[in-house]
């Protein structure tokens, strides 16, 4: 794990350890955390265009409650790792070389086409 991840986990189990919380820290409750995080997150984007996304990200006080409820959803995320011994960075890497296998350049470039309306 890098320096970076590995300082942003230990500050987050010191927050966790410092209130006990760590009892109610199991993998279902983890899991239903990071859900509820990524709705809150979902609820600054609902029933927007995207250039209406882009407007609503102009005000300052919007873009910090978007990188706050990321910032949650990455937390939650990282301790659920650590608890269950996942390294979340290899994790990662081999989840690119398996995206890279499913989906490789020559079969994916070029083939989707963005939706715009019905």
């Amino acid at each position: 794990m890098s320096t970076l991840s590995e300082n942003i986990l230990q500050k987050i189990k010191t927050f966790r350890d410092e209130r006990n919380w760590m009892q109610f820290h199991d993998p279902k409750n983890m899991a239903i955390a990071v859900s509820i995080e990524s709705a809150e997150l979902l609820e600054h984007f609902l029933w927007k265009s995207p250039e209406e996304v882009e407007n609503y990200l102009k005000d300052p006080k919007n873009k910090q409650e978007v990188s706050d409820e990321i910032a949650d959803i990455m937390c939650f995320l990282l301790e659920l790792a650590d608890n269950l011994e996942i390294d979340i960075e290899q994790a990662i890497e081999n989840k690119m070389i398996h995206n890279a296998r499913k989906y490789p350049v020559e079969k994916a470039r070029g083939r989707a086409t963005k939706y715009t309306k019905l």
